[in-house]
Protein backbone atom coordinates (compact mmCIF):
# COMPACT_ATOMS: atom_id res chain seq x y z
CA UNK A 1 0.00 0.00 0.00
CA UNK A 2 0.95 3.24 -0.88
CA UNK A 3 0.35 5.34 1.79
CA UNK A 4 2.11 2.77 4.75
CA UNK A 5 5.71 3.25 1.91
CA UNK A 6 5.05 6.50 2.53
CA UNK A 7 4.46 6.87 6.40
CA UNK A 8 8.18 4.65 6.17
CA UNK A 9 9.68 7.13 4.49
CA UNK A 10 9.09 9.54 6.04
CA UNK A 11 9.69 8.26 9.43
CA UNK A 12 13.39 7.09 8.41
CA UNK A 13 13.42 10.63 6.55
CA UNK A 14 12.73 12.09 10.36
CA UNK A 15 15.18 9.38 11.56
CA UNK A 16 18.10 10.39 8.84
CA UNK A 17 17.30 14.02 9.50
CA UNK A 18 18.28 13.94 13.19
CA UNK A 19 21.05 12.04 12.62
CA UNK A 20 22.95 12.45 9.33
CA UNK A 21 25.08 15.47 8.27
CA UNK A 22 24.00 17.70 4.97
CA UNK A 23 27.33 15.18 2.80
CA UNK A 24 25.48 12.23 3.25
CA UNK A 25 22.18 12.93 2.22
CA UNK A 26 24.15 14.28 -0.87
CA UNK A 27 26.46 11.12 -1.15
CA UNK A 28 23.24 9.51 -0.73
CA UNK A 29 20.87 10.78 -3.43
CA UNK A 30 24.47 10.56 -5.63
CA UNK A 31 24.73 6.48 -4.73
CA UNK A 32 20.97 5.86 -5.58
CA UNK A 33 21.36 7.76 -8.90
CA UNK A 34 24.31 5.61 -10.53
CA UNK A 35 25.24 5.67 -14.51
CA UNK A 36 24.06 2.34 -14.29
CA UNK A 37 20.60 3.02 -13.14
CA UNK A 38 20.11 5.95 -15.01
CA UNK A 39 21.16 4.07 -18.48
CA UNK A 40 18.47 1.33 -17.60
CA UNK A 41 15.96 3.99 -17.23
CA UNK A 42 17.10 5.94 -20.51
CA UNK A 43 16.52 2.61 -22.36
CA UNK A 44 13.03 1.94 -20.40
CA UNK A 45 12.26 5.53 -21.14
CA UNK A 46 13.11 4.82 -25.25
CA UNK A 47 11.06 1.22 -25.05
CA UNK A 48 8.13 3.00 -23.64
CA UNK A 49 8.20 5.74 -26.10
CA UNK A 50 7.44 2.90 -28.24
CA UNK A 51 4.31 1.08 -26.74
CA UNK A 52 6.47 -1.24 -24.51
CA UNK A 53 3.95 -2.02 -21.68
CA UNK A 54 6.89 -3.76 -19.70
CA UNK A 55 9.37 -0.47 -20.06
CA UNK A 56 6.46 1.23 -18.65
CA UNK A 57 5.93 -0.77 -15.80
CA UNK A 58 9.42 -0.77 -14.87
CA UNK A 59 9.14 3.09 -14.38
CA UNK A 60 6.60 2.60 -12.54
CA UNK A 61 8.17 0.20 -10.15
CA UNK A 62 11.15 2.67 -9.96
CA UNK A 63 9.67 5.80 -9.72
CA UNK A 64 6.07 5.30 -7.74
CA UNK A 65 7.81 5.92 -4.73
CA UNK A 66 8.84 8.85 -5.55
CA UNK A 67 5.95 10.45 -7.59
CA UNK A 68 3.51 9.46 -4.03
CA UNK A 69 5.53 10.94 -1.99
CA UNK A 70 5.49 14.40 -4.13
CA UNK A 71 2.19 13.90 -4.60
CA UNK A 72 1.33 13.54 -0.96
CA UNK A 73 2.97 16.71 -0.35
CA UNK A 74 0.85 18.71 -2.95
CA UNK A 75 -2.58 16.98 -1.96
CA UNK A 76 -2.25 16.20 1.70
CA UNK A 77 -4.09 13.32 1.75
CA UNK A 78 -2.66 9.34 1.54
CA UNK A 79 -5.44 8.13 -0.60
CA UNK A 80 -5.50 10.77 -3.12
CA UNK A 81 -2.21 10.81 -3.21
CA UNK A 82 -2.74 7.22 -4.01
CA UNK A 83 -5.15 7.86 -7.24
CA UNK A 84 -3.62 10.97 -8.61
CA UNK A 85 -0.17 8.32 -7.81
CA UNK A 86 -2.16 6.06 -10.65
CA UNK A 87 -3.07 8.89 -13.18
CA UNK A 88 0.66 10.42 -13.18
CA UNK A 89 1.42 6.52 -14.69
CA UNK A 90 -1.78 6.15 -16.59
CA UNK A 91 -0.71 10.31 -18.30
CA UNK A 92 2.71 8.93 -19.02
CA UNK A 93 1.81 6.17 -21.27
CA UNK A 94 -0.04 8.91 -23.12
CA UNK A 95 2.47 11.40 -23.28
CA UNK A 96 6.10 9.30 -23.18
CA UNK A 97 7.20 10.76 -26.47
CA UNK A 98 7.43 14.48 -25.80
CA UNK A 99 9.38 13.31 -23.45
CA UNK A 100 13.31 14.13 -24.43
CA UNK A 101 15.79 12.88 -22.07
CA UNK A 102 18.71 15.90 -23.48
CA UNK A 103 16.45 18.33 -22.06
CA UNK A 104 15.63 16.58 -18.41
CA UNK A 105 16.84 13.32 -16.73
CA UNK A 106 13.21 11.22 -16.86
CA UNK A 107 12.78 11.60 -12.89
CA UNK A 108 13.03 15.13 -13.10
CA UNK A 109 10.35 14.78 -16.20
CA UNK A 110 7.88 12.86 -14.23
CA UNK A 111 7.67 14.61 -11.26
CA UNK A 112 6.84 17.72 -13.42
CA UNK A 113 3.93 15.30 -14.83
CA UNK A 114 3.33 14.33 -11.57
CA UNK A 115 3.16 18.12 -10.33
CA UNK A 116 0.85 19.37 -13.49
CA UNK A 117 -1.44 15.91 -12.09
CA UNK A 118 -1.87 17.02 -9.12
CA UNK A 119 -2.38 20.85 -9.38
CA UNK A 120 -5.54 19.43 -11.57
CA UNK A 121 -6.62 17.54 -9.24
CA UNK A 122 -6.75 19.76 -6.36
CA UNK A 123 -8.73 22.15 -9.02
CA UNK A 124 -11.26 19.49 -9.52
CA UNK A 125 -11.26 18.65 -6.03
CA UNK A 126 -14.66 19.73 -3.76
CA UNK A 127 -13.20 22.26 -0.70
CA UNK A 128 -14.11 19.46 1.92
CA UNK A 129 -12.51 18.60 4.81
CA UNK A 130 -10.41 15.37 5.03
CA UNK A 131 -8.92 13.33 8.40
CA UNK A 132 -6.03 11.16 7.97
CA UNK A 133 -7.10 7.52 7.41
CA UNK A 134 -5.41 4.32 7.98
CA UNK A 135 -5.91 1.41 6.73
CA UNK A 136 -6.91 -1.19 9.07
CA UNK A 137 -4.29 -3.86 8.41
CA UNK A 138 -1.38 -1.21 8.98
CA UNK A 139 1.51 -2.69 11.30
CA UNK A 140 4.07 -1.10 12.90
CA UNK A 141 4.48 0.02 16.99
CA UNK A 142 2.63 3.35 18.49
CA UNK A 143 5.83 4.84 18.58
CA UNK A 144 6.99 4.80 14.99
CA UNK A 145 3.16 5.57 14.11
CA UNK A 146 3.04 8.25 16.55
CA UNK A 147 6.07 10.30 15.01
CA UNK A 148 5.18 9.02 11.68
CA UNK A 149 2.33 11.35 11.83
CA UNK A 150 4.01 13.67 14.01
CA UNK A 151 6.40 14.56 10.78
CA UNK A 152 3.78 14.62 8.54
CA UNK A 153 1.56 16.83 10.41
CA UNK A 154 4.75 19.46 10.92
CA UNK A 155 4.73 19.20 7.10
CA UNK A 156 1.69 19.84 6.35
CA UNK A 157 1.83 23.77 8.28
CA UNK A 158 4.47 24.37 5.93
CA UNK A 159 3.82 26.94 2.95
CA UNK A 160 3.31 24.72 -0.34
CA UNK A 161 6.44 25.64 -1.79
CA UNK A 162 8.61 25.09 1.05
CA UNK A 163 6.96 21.57 1.68
CA UNK A 164 7.53 20.89 -1.93
CA UNK A 165 11.39 21.13 -1.16
CA UNK A 166 11.70 19.73 1.75
CA UNK A 167 10.11 16.82 0.29
CA UNK A 168 11.72 16.31 -2.73
CA UNK A 169 15.38 16.81 -1.24
CA UNK A 170 15.09 14.62 2.17
CA UNK A 171 12.51 12.12 1.13
CA UNK A 172 12.82 11.33 -2.27
CA UNK A 173 16.45 12.75 -2.50
CA UNK A 174 16.71 15.14 -5.18
CA UNK A 175 19.58 17.55 -5.58
CA UNK A 176 18.79 21.22 -5.19
CA UNK A 177 19.58 20.99 -9.00
CA UNK A 178 16.79 18.55 -9.60
CA UNK A 179 14.44 20.32 -7.51
CA UNK A 180 14.87 23.71 -9.49
CA UNK A 181 14.78 21.76 -12.55
CA UNK A 182 11.15 20.50 -11.47
CA UNK A 183 9.97 23.14 -10.00
CA UNK A 184 10.66 25.51 -12.69
CA UNK A 185 12.78 27.46 -9.81
CA UNK A 186 16.49 28.66 -9.65
CA UNK A 187 18.51 27.10 -7.88
CA UNK A 188 19.55 29.89 -4.95
CA UNK A 189 15.74 30.02 -4.54
CA UNK A 190 15.29 26.65 -3.55
CA UNK A 191 18.17 26.93 -1.46
CA UNK A 192 16.23 29.71 -0.08
CA UNK A 193 12.83 27.79 0.28
CA UNK A 194 14.83 24.66 1.81
CA UNK A 195 16.79 27.37 4.60
CA UNK A 196 13.06 28.67 5.67
CA UNK A 197 11.12 24.86 5.23
CA UNK A 198 13.84 23.22 7.67
CA UNK A 199 13.90 26.40 9.99
CA UNK A 200 9.86 26.22 10.20
CA UNK A 201 9.50 22.14 10.33
CA UNK A 202 12.27 22.07 13.31
CA UNK A 203 9.95 25.09 14.82
CA UNK A 204 6.90 23.25 14.83
CA UNK A 205 8.39 19.65 15.83
CA UNK A 206 10.08 21.96 18.72
CA UNK A 207 6.40 22.77 19.15
CA UNK A 208 5.13 19.56 19.23
CA UNK A 209 7.97 18.54 21.47
CA UNK A 210 6.46 20.38 24.51
CA UNK A 211 2.92 18.98 23.91
CA UNK A 212 2.08 15.75 26.07
CA UNK A 213 2.72 13.57 23.94
CA UNK A 214 5.88 11.76 23.16
CA UNK A 215 8.76 9.86 20.49
CA UNK A 216 8.73 13.20 18.45
CA UNK A 217 11.27 13.06 15.94
CA UNK A 218 14.14 15.41 16.00
CA UNK A 219 15.84 17.48 13.09
CA UNK A 220 19.70 18.68 13.20
CA UNK A 221 20.27 22.21 12.85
Amino acid sequence: MHNETGSRRLRLAADELSREPKAAFRRKAHAEQSEEVDRMVARAAARAKEGDREAVRYLYLRYSDNVYGYVRSIVRDDHEAEDVTQHVFAKVMTVIGKYDPTVAPFRVWVLRLAHNVAIDHLRKRRAIPTEEVFGSDERGDEASTERSQCLRDALDTLPEEQRTVVVLRHVIGLTPPEIAESMGRSESSVHGLHHRGRRALQEQLAEMESGPTTSRPRLAA
